[in-house]
């Protein structure tokens, strides 16, 4: 996404800078509440657990949180930044910070049960509201 930003550059950003907070806010907070929601409901004896590293929810969750890494590349192509060296470190600290995210998600899963997903549906949310608010203040 920051690359694809970049090659927008200045063609786009007058299009998505007046409402990709509000599009980040109500991507992850609408998740985050299904989250959350889900988490209250009932497990029934047969139920298999779901994966949220896969469909959908994988794809909602990548494109929301995609949004300000397509807004960082637009302001990479103001400031002239090298985009193979801003790429290439941006991708590294995701695919570390996600891999480390999962094997400590799937513990913190099984230690915390329901728990743990209703406090990443209130995590989600908090980043929703962060991003909103740092675009409106």
């Amino acid at each position: 996404m920051p690359l694809l930003g970049w090659l927008a550059g200045t063609t786009l950003v007058d299009l998505i800078s007046d409402y990709d907070h509000w599009l980040a806010f109500g991507l992850l907070a609408f998740i985050g509440f299904r989250m959350i929601w889900e988490s209250m409901g009932r497990e029934s004896a047969g139920s298999v657990p779901r994966d949220i590293s896969r469909g959908a929810i994988l794809i909602t969750l990548a494109v929301a949180t995609s949004i300000d890494a397509l807004a960082v590349g637009l302001s990479f192509a103001f400031l002239e930044v090298n985009i193979a060296t801003a790429v290439a470190t941006i991708g590294g600290v995701a695919f570390t910070t996600t891999a480390l995210g999962f094997a400590v998600g799937r513990r913190a899963g099984q230690w915390l049960g329901k728990r743990a997903e209703t406090a990443g549906g209130l995590i989600l949310i908090a980043i929703g509201i962060r991003i909103l608010l740092s675009h409106l203040l």
